[in-house]
């Protein structure tokens, strides 16, 4: 209480070509803007990443001190003690962000669109997040997406998920087997304790890809995207 609103999150945007009938929410990975991931993208793919119906946000992390790099300011969904997978979370950054990120889930749901017409998900820290976010407070959206990511073995999605009746939103996973930053093992463990849990979750495996996107991957998430979010019919009146 009398704590102060967290500020809207900037955000850059790709409208959809047509009628605006679903959402997607691109968390980019630490360090990096919405603008940036947004133009990583578009180079790989030589264009943005467009739909005919479906609108493209990439918000950008308010900028925080962060552990790993000795407290220096930096653009960070949440704060980590270390950058491992069998050390505690540091829940509370995680949970304020988590508020700060369904403020931009309810301004989607304010301008018509449903809750299971909206994907979450993102590159390395951002898949995290948005794990945290679609499995512990909006198990109604249309699916998760996470590349490069993980969870810590403890963590409190699992914890979250234990306790769970509900439906639960599907998970898209990407990972290199080459990356030296999140290891494959820990996106790996992450899929499997998830579908252990009840999640619908695929992996998809990318051999000698780095911490890093490619192009196949991509293509393959549009797929996926599409799927999930089809283009829907008129209504009559």
């Amino acid at each position: 209480l009398g704590m102060a609103a967290p500020a809207a999150l900037q955000r850059s945007v790709v409208s959809p070509a047509g009628r605006h009938t679903a959402s997607l929410i691109f968390l980019h990975g630490s360090g990096d803007t919405g603008q940036g991931a947004r133009a990583w993208i578009k180079q790989i793919l030589n264009q943005d990443m467009a739909f005919q119906h479906i609108k493209v946000i990439y918000p950008t992390a308010p900028s925080r001190p962060y552990t790993p790099m000795k407290g220096a300011f930096s653009n960070v969904w949440f704060d980590r003690y270390k950058i491992c997978n069998d050390c505690p979370e540091h829940i509370e950054s995680i949970d304020s962000m988590c508020r700060g990120l369904t403020d931009l889930i309810n301004d989607e749901v304010k301008n018509g669109i449903a809750k299971n017409r909206i994907l979450i998900g993102g590159f390395s820290m951002g898949g995290g997040m948005a794990m945290h976010l679609a499995y512990r407070f909006h198990q109604d959206l249309a699916g998760v997406f996470a590349l490069s990511s993980f969870l810590n073995k403890d963590s409190a999605v699992y914890q979250a998920l234990k306790r769970n009746e509900s439906a639960l939103p599907e998970l898209f996973q990407c990972h290199g087997t080459a990356d030296e930053l999140v290891l494959y093992s820990w996106g790996e463990e992450t899929n499997k304790m998830l579908k252990s849990l009840g999640v619908s979750a695929s992996l998809h495996t990318f051999p000698n890809l780095n911490h890093e996107l490619n192009r196949t991957e991509i293509e393959k998430l549009k797929s996926w995207i599409v799927k999930k979010l089809p283009v829907e019919a008129p209504k009559a009146n």
